[in-house]
């Protein structure tokens, strides 16, 4: 049976009209190039179009942008064996801070040179100016691990910079430390101003003024150890230190020895050591300063004025207050809510009701800033206070 099946089948093929089906070996495979070039239209589909994009003459060249020109053209101008007071030169001609950094960073790259602290100081400054402040911050770690020669400007530059960022507070005292170790760098009446001011600035609670307040009494004795003269702007930050922490007889001290550096208390010291006086409940010696201040033609901060006048009225010395406040008023501030309230309320606890009343007209009149609203609350405070 498969015999007889295998015949029929090859005389089937033989009578049929298909054409006769060439060998494998005789087919034509084109041939595949094995480079993109051979065929680009297989790996760039955009040249496939009938009409392809002329070829590019001088396929090398670039057209530079305004910045590379402005480079180029500082580097021409730093011929061979440039200073770095050359560089500082082409550092502060620059207005963009990026092109500063750009030629800084070229130049300490050429053989046999070397920056100084005075092109550090100088790109420092200009990327501070121009709020890079990153690009700072590693300037200043290089500075700091001894990349250059250091001077009192340079390390005053990295303590005002990292002052005046949060992150960065610490890192002004490593710098203050390297300061005290050096030979020819000691800290200057600067240092230790912007030191001061900065831990000042986060006397904000009373617990935390305690722990900056041994930083600022070690200050004080290192400055005074390295003969270091300081003026009144850094004695009222030392008495607002003590101040601020309730330690009034330290800024007295502190106070006593200002003629001994031959400078004069202003207002601000003043209003400083009257404020701890009364915040301590030394009342009547911080009024005694406000009249010694007085007497001297100075005039108080608003701080201080209400502080006064708050801690004469709990006292009950209304007539003080009202000269506190009256003085105050002539010279164009205004109290807070909360110092009327205490005064004039203070007054109406006392049966001074009426006083209070025709007080109020007349603060209303005197003081600009007062207002309907605060007028008026302050008068229903009155009439509440009367009621009880």
């Amino acid at each position: 049976m498969p015999v007889t099946f295998l015949r029929l089948l090859t005389t089937a093929l033989k009578n049929s009209k298909f054409p006769s089906i060439s060998p494998l070996t005789s087919l034509h495979v084109p041939a595949i190039p094995s480079t993109p070039s051979a065929h680009p239209s297989l790996y760039h589909p955009h040249r496939l179009s009938s009409n392809p994009p002329s070829p590019n003459p001088n396929p090398q060249t670039r057209t530079r942008t305004p910045l590379e020109k402005q480079f180029e053209t500082w580097i021409q101008h730093l011929k061979p064996g440039f200073t770095p007071s050359d560089v500082v030169s082409a550092l502060q001609a620059q207005s963009d801070p990026d092109l500063a950094l750009d030629i800084f960073r070229w130049t300490s790259q050429q053989h046999g040179y070397r920056h100084n602290h005075e092109s550090y100081c100088a790109i420092i400054r200009i990327l501070i100016n121009g709020r890079r402040y990153r690009n700072v911050e590693t300037l200043l770690e290089e500075v700091l691990a001894g990349n250059c020669e250091m001077s009192v400007p340079l390390y005053n530059s990295i303590i005002k910079f990292c002052c005046g960022r949060k992150l960065l507070f610490n890192r002004a005292f490593d710098a203050y430390k390297k300061m005290l170790k050096s030979h020819n760098c000691k800290p200057t009446l600067e240092t230790f101003t912007l030191l001061l001011n900065a831990l000042l600035r986060r006397f904000n609670k009373l617990n935390v003024c305690y722990v900056y307040l041994h930083s600022v009494r070690s200050l004080t004795k290192q400055m005074k150890s390295l003969g270091v003269i300081p003026d009144t702007y850094a004695l009222n930050m030392i008495i607002k230190a003590y101040s601020k922490c309730l330690q009034v007889d330290e800024a007295i001290r502190v106070f006593r020895e200002m003629g001994l550096y031959g400078c004069e208390p202003n207002a601000f010291t003043y209003s400083y050591i009257a404020r701890g006086l009364c915040e301590k409940g030394r009342v009547e010696q911080g009024f005694g300063f406000y009249k010694e201040m007085k007497e001297k033609g100075l005039v108080p901060s608003g701080s201080c004025y209400m502080i006064l006048i708050c801690s004469l009225a709990l006292e009950r010395r209304f007539e003080d207050a009202l000269e506190v406040l009256f003085d105050m008023l002539g010279n164009s501030m205004g109290p807070d809510m909360l110092t009327y309230k205490t005064l004039l309320e203070g007054l109406c606890r006392e049966g001074r009701e009426s006083e209070a009343f025709d007080l109020l007209e007349e603060f209303r009149k005197r003081d600009v800033v007062m207002g309907d609203r605060n007028y008026k609350t302050l008068l229903n405070g009155l009439h509440f206070q009367n009621q009880e």
